[in-house]
């Protein structure tokens, strides 16, 4: 690489006169093939000089009368082809610039065609050469497409992409001499995909991407992430997947990169996302790259839904030979086909897919193909109510005739909600047989093992019947909804008049009178039922100031719709036995518990399954209700339906009730409350997403503890304890508060981590986990002395140069610490100016301490945890010695036990000579030693004097 200008003026010195003062900007350079010190130069106004820039020189000018968009050599170097904004294309000679040697006018004529912007000219010994362009596609009829278009001898193809073409290039095979190049694939990057198609194989097939899938080949719409697939039911997935591309081409991918470093994940995770088309892809998320399983598409199910196959073979008929590739479809013949809620069982690999137009499809894993029709079930909310009028979109209509499954998801049921509006909540038990779906109008439960509809709740009150459907309505006029803002802005200034004068008279703001109790006027007038929480309960350990909550209206006409939906079984009606339960949380901060009674084994198949209402709760701050979940005493989760090895077994058995400005804790059967936290009112955020995680132990895999992740409105995440509602973790910032796409798309998994789309084509990856790492590891293979050797910095080698003087000084240690030192001095030379660190571990952990009420640091929920991992490193002698510990405190003494008696001595030695400050509020350790170094985190850096 040299950093040679090559001016302009110097170029056109022997050009023609129209051309030295305005040759148009420089549009195409191609080097050449054998004379590294050559280069073709095009203008746009059709110059072509062939420069020599060894002797900074014009050999030879060429004149196009057309405008010049591209231009390539022949492998020979005796000639090269230039592009032209008709679809025109001319060869020159590169030692005669007279005129065109060949000439090739209009390449779709003859009616007008677009420019030709790149082209590709492959010699191929003993066979006709290969000519790839891109554009030049007819004005008229085909102008609007995106092309790329191969040449070779009487065969020709013209690949059609959805998005624009950004550029192309061709894997070539040179073993028949440097002057031939043999085409072997050939690579388009597109505006929103990348494809490569191989010119091998006879047809020409694009190959199937083995990573860089497009994943917004239609919008997403939802996503979900899965944890611990079984190995049946991935090994289904994938035998689905190749059989999805079997038209692709079999031969090895061409293009061959580095390789991953990083260690393989023990089990399999699924992220599944849904498509504004109606597909589901399901994508592996267990490394830290995304790679496409399969496809699974909905539409055909309906009618109105198109095959992609029979749009191929309607373009395979066009007189051009189009052939469409890559996978990119931004475009949705009905928006109803749009998921909006997708869920998956892990063991069985049965699949729930709803949709906006409220249709719930429900899949099943075949092993061999299939013919039948799909049965519908009506799930009716508001029945024959004479008052409601829904005047949204009208249903899909499912196909009555039996439909073709191949082997993989084939379609087992539908269930179409009434009034048709999108699901905003579901539910899936594989082993119970169960499917229940919420919309903004109630929610019902399914049995798809009998087909039939168990239970049906409306959730619309007296005053939502009348107004819902007009709420809902796509057709509302201008007039009316101006009408309306006009009407909220003098109600909302009314309103703030009489709070004024109110607040002068309320007895709330009276100083309080000698003796009487002041603790249950500070809780907010939507929590006093949670006055007797138990008092042993961490939570109300501190009381911080509180904002005021604007109290929610239960007129408001979204109120009745359904946030979610959980089917677990617990102790709802007694502490003995578990029962089988739907809970159900709405808008207006109402929770529904159906208790489920199933028939015998042997009659599941013909009696029915009982459900009827057990317990119904009412939150008094009228707050949306987010989640719903069950742990146990020590905050386990009760037995996820797709999870295979149970949990959350010890008794007592809490719920943990999620709305959308704090958390709450009731201890089952009785309902009792044991615990809340104010996030609204302390924070002044709403929650948005909430999951339980687990947290495995970096150093024991063994020991492990599940948390609350949760996302608020803010864009912040954080990380609590269960059930006394500890924050733990705290990253302000995680995502933009502008980011309202990003954090409604936002899911937790179960291992601590995080998706959520950063735009409408980038899917963000985070984790919250020690143990699990999402950082991309891996390493490109390039040959001896490719790399250039890793600059040093300067007080890097400072350090190293210290540390090599003070190897040479004799010091009496234990043997284990002489043979460290040892080890480092026979270290080969080329690795001196590397800081050597050789640890010797022991690893204890110090119990944690039980007293609570006097430790100053554990005063509310937002102080930080009570206990944690941390580090210690103290360096002596040119070694080591690290030790845990689970309390941050003073640390005055250290458990060694594990450590030999002649390492414990030394260790005793360099203890005496060093200084240990605990740091409280950036919660780190400092050591400081009389070599005036600083020690943190097992690195060693020198301190200024």
């Amino acid at each position: 690489m040299t950093d040679t200008i090559i001016y302009q003026d110097l170029v056109t010195q022997n050009v023609p006169e129209d051309y030295k003062i305005n040759p148009g900007g420089v549009e195409a350079i191609a080097m050449h093939p054998t004379d590294p010190n050559k280069m073709v130069i095009g203008y746009s106004r059709g110059l072509i000089v062939l420069w020599d820039n060894e002797t900074l020189n014009a050999e030879q000018t060429y004149i196009a009368t057309k405008d010049l968009h591209s231009v390539s050599w022949h492998g020979s170097g005796t000639k090269f082809m230039s592009a032209h904004n008709d679809c025109s294309y001319y060869v020159w000679d590169a030692k005669a610039s007279s005129k065109p040697l060949e000439s090739v006018e209009q390449c779709y004529g003859p009616y007008p065609c677009k420019a030709i912007t790149k082209l590709l000219w492959k010699n191929v010994k003993g066979r006709d050469n290969y000519i790839i362009f891109s554009g030049g596609m007819p004005r008229a009829n085909y102008g609007d497409k995106h092309t790329v278009s191969v040449r070779h001898g009487d065969k020709s193809r013209v690949f059609d992409f959805t998005s624009k073409v950004i550029d192309f290039f061709t894997i070539d095979d040179s073993s028949d001499g440097p002057e031939y190049a043999v085409p072997q694939a050939l690579v388009v990057l597109a505006e929103e995909e990348l494809v490569a198609i191989d010119l091998v194989t006879e047809g020409w097939p694009a190959y199937a991407l083995p990573c860089l899938s497009s994943l917004h080949a239609s919008a997403i719409t939802c996503s979900n992430h899965f944890s611990n697939v079984s190995q049946s039911v991935w090994d289904q997935i994938l035998k689905c997947g190749q059989q999805q591309v079997e038209a692709c081409s079999s031969r090895a991918w061409p293009i061959v990169g580095g390789k991953s470093t990083a260690e393989g994940r023990k089990q399999h995770d699924l992220l599944v996302t849904g498509h504004e088309d109606g597909s589901v892809r399901f994508w592996d998320a267990s490394g830290s790259c995304l790679r496409q399983l399969c496809i699974l598409r909905t539409a055909h199910l309906f009618s109105g839904g198109d095959s992609p196959s029979t749009c191929q073979q309607e373009e395979d008929e066009e007189w051009l030979h189009f052939a469409k590739v890559g996978t990119f479809d931004p475009y949705s013949d009905d928006p109803r086909l749009a998921v909006k809620k997708v869920l998956f069982c892990v063991q069985t690999g049965r699949l729930a897919v709803a949709g906006t137009a409220g249709q719930v499809i429900c899949f099943s894993l075949g092993c061999q193909e299939s013919e039948s029709p799909v049965e519908v079930v009506q799930l009716n909310f508001v029945g024959d109510r004479d008052s409601f009028v829904w005047k949204g979109h009208d249903p899909l209509q499912a196909k009555t005739e039996a439909l073709k499954s191949p082997e993989g998801f084939q379609a087992n049921l539908i269930v179409q909600l009434a009034p048709p509006a999108g699901v905003t909540a579901l539910a899936l038990h594989s082993q119970w047989g169960l499917l229940a779906a919420g919309t903004a109008h109630g929610f019902g439960l399914v049995d798809y093992v009998q087909k039939k509809v168990v239970v049906s709740k409306c959730t619309l009150n007296t005053n939502d019947l009348a107004a819902s459907g007009d709420t809902m309505s796509r057709r509302k006029s201008f007039k009316k909804s101006l009408r309306e803002s006009f009407r909220r802005l003098r109600k909302g200034r009314s309103q703030r008049g009489r709070k004024d004068k109110a607040a002068v008279k309320s007895p709330e703001n009276r100083r309080p009178r000698r003796g009487e109790n002041t603790e249950e006027r500070a809780v907010s007038p939507g929590s006093r039922q949670e006055v007797g929480v138990d008092p042993g309960s961490p939570v109300l350990d501190a009381k911080p100031v509180e904002r005021q909550v604007e109290a929610r209206s239960s007129d408001d006409a979204l109120s009745s719709m359904v946030r979610c939906l959980s089917l677990t079984s617990s102790f709802v009606i007694s502490g003995v036995n578990t029962t089988p339960a739907l809970w159900a949380g709405t808008n207006s901060g109402a929770i529904f518990v159906y208790t489920i009674t199933f028939p015998p084994r042997d009659k599941r198949d013909t009696d029915p399954v009982q459900c009827v209402l057990g317990k119904e709760i009412h939150l008094k701050h009228k707050a949306p209700v987010i989640s719903i979940h069950i742990i146990d005493a020590r905050g386990y989760p009760v037995s996820d339906p797709f999870e295979a090895e149970p949990k959350g077994l010890e008794y007592p058995q809490r719920v943990l009730i999620s709305s959308e400005e704090q958390f709450k804790v009731f201890t089952l059967p009785s309902l009792k409350p044991y615990g809340k936290l104010k996030v609204t009112a302390h924070e002044g955020s709403r929650l948005r997403k909430v999951a339980v995680a687990r947290f495995p132990s970096k150093s024991d895999p063994q020991h492990e503890g599940f948390y609350m992740t949760v996302l608020t409105n803010q864009g912040d995440v954080g990380v609590y304890s269960l059930p006394d509602l500890r924050r733990q973790l705290s990253v302000a910032g995680c995502l933009q508060r502008e980011d309202i796409n990003g954090i409604s798309s936002l899911v937790f998994s179960k291992n601590g981590e995080g998706f959520y789309l950063n735009s409408p084509c980038e899917l963000e990856r985070f984790s919250l986990s020690a143990k699990h790492i999402v950082a991309p590891r891996c390493i490109v293979d390039l040959p001896e002395g490719a790399r250039p050797p890793p600059e040093v910095a300067p007080e890097a080698a400072a350090a190293a140069g210290e540390g090599s003087e003070k190897e040479q000084v004799p010091q009496e240690d234990s043997p284990a610490i002489k043979e460290q030192i040892t080890e480092v001095q026979v270290a080969p030379p080329e690795v001196k100016d590397v800081v050597e660190v050789v640890t010797v571990e022991s690893v204890t952990a110090a119990s944690p301490s039980k007293d609570t009420e006097n430790d100053e640091d554990k005063g509310g929920p937002d102080s930080p945890p009570d206990s944690g991992i941390s580090s210690l490193v103290i360096t002596k002698n040119e070694s080591n010695f690290t030790t845990t510990t689970t309390t941050i405190g003073d640390l005055k003494s250290l458990e060694l036990d594990d450590l030999p008696a002649m390492d414990q001595e030394s260790l005793n030695e360099a203890f005496r000579d060093c200084k240990i400050e605990v740091v409280r509020e950036k919660r780190t350790v400092v050591v400081v030693s009389e070599e005036s170094h600083t020690i943190a985190n097992g690195t060693s850096s020198p301190v200024a004097n």
